[in-house]
């Protein structure tokens, strides 16, 4: 626990130089990349902090990771142009060939390379990912890909993008066999890929990717041929902690501000804290935002301790997105219906997010 208040710390440092105006400049900006944000927590090592140490990264576990994505969206700044970084690295570390870590990992580590696309869903397969119809073509060099995918954030910002594509057609009813990974370089597709920005209300820097005969190699292939949906179920469940991470951030923010704003603001001569009608919503949130961290922490556990987590991770996803929203609710119901959350805090992401769905 000492070493998580001690990541806590180093994390909110970090992201106490980029505050909410820095957040809403980039929005102004048309949606910037965070570049300069990105580049701090590469450099301190936040973002290979799932790299194990022999290959240049930070050797820790999910549960640190989990902390570190926590605190940045406690902070009121936004993950989502860095999370995929720590994700995918389940898919490379625990299928990935030896020669594919030795050369990829370090750079990775160092940020001399970007791993954070993650490019699965297809515009007639959403979360059905046994029906994706991208298809890779064994040849005596490798493979030829073609196919389109959709809704990949951050591709125009990765040097490097996880593949799911079908090598070979499922039996009736399996749909999720005939699947296999691949480690593409975007560096070297040339125009074999090509990406068409997606218009967002939140920018997410998100892209349509068509893929059109691209030449991979033998080795681009992660795991085992066919059988990347079995590889791609530990970069899920990893995801799926790490979002839990940011939804009990972004509860936290909620809270932390509401609360705050409880305490000062004066009507008939006392703070509004002092009515129950004010307490009763917030305290019911962090009971529900504290039930949420310990099923995040418990997944986490499992994943670090290499034991099965799917229902663990899935169920914190769930409960943590559910006290994320009850948060961000108590947080617009303290503020009032005449005040504007986002424009009230030091937040340019989390709290437009949450409260543009809540009657403002």
């Amino acid at each position: 626990m000492e070493e998580l208040t001690s990541v806590r710390q180093a994390v909110r440092q970090i992201c106490a130089r980029y505050d909410g105006s820095y957040w809403q400049g980039l929005e102004r900006d048309g949606g910037r990349y965070p570049e300069d944000f990105i580049r701090e927590l590469t450099e301190s090592g936040w973002l290979g902090l799932l790299i194990p140490e022999e290959y240049g990264g930070g050797g820790a576990g999910v549960t640190e990771a989990g902390v570190v994505l926590e605190e940045i969206h406690r902070s009121g700044a936004n993950a989502n142009a860095c999370h995929a970084q720590m994700y995918t690295m389940g898919v490379l570390l625990h299928h990935g060939s030896e020669e594919q870590k030795r050369r990829y990992l370090p750079e990775i580590a160092s940020g001399k390379l970007r791993l954070q696309a993650f490019a699965v869903t297809e515009p007639d397969a959403g979360s059905d990912t046994s029906r994706i119809r991208t298809r890779a073509v064994r040849t005596d060099d490798g493979f030829v890909v073609n196919g389109q995918k959709i809704y990949i954030s951050r591709v125009a910002y990765s040097d490097l993008m996880i593949l799911l594509a079908r090598t070979s057609d499922a039996p009736e009813g399996r749909g999720t066999q005939g699947l296999s990974i691949f480690l593409v370089d975007l560096r070297e597709a040339g125009d074999a890929v090509t990406l068409q920005r997606i218009p967002m209300t939140f920018n997410h820097h998100t892209y349509q990717v068509f893929i059109n005969d691209l030449r991979l190699p033998h080795d681009a292939l992660v795991g085992e041929i066919d059988n990347g949906f079995r590889h791609i179920i530990d970069g899920w469940n990893v995801e799926r902690i790490l979002v839990s991470s940011e939804a009990i951030g972004d509860a936290r923010f909620f809270v932390d501000r509401a609360t705050e704003y409880a305490k000062q603001r004066q009507v008939f001569g006392r703070p509004i804290g002092m009515n129950q009608g004010v307490q009763f919503p917030l305290a019911q949130a962090s009971a529900h935002l504290e039930a949420a961290d310990l099923m995040r922490f418990e997944a986490a556990r499992r994943f670090d301790a290499g034991e099965k987590c799917g229902p663990q991770a899935n169920m914190a996803k769930l409960l943590a997105s559910q006290a994320s929203w009850e948060a961000a609710n108590a947080a617009v119901t303290t503020y009032g219906a005449t005040a504007s959350l986002s424009s009230t805090t030091s937040n340019g992401s989390s709290a437009r997010r949450s409260c543009s769905r809540s009657p403002l």
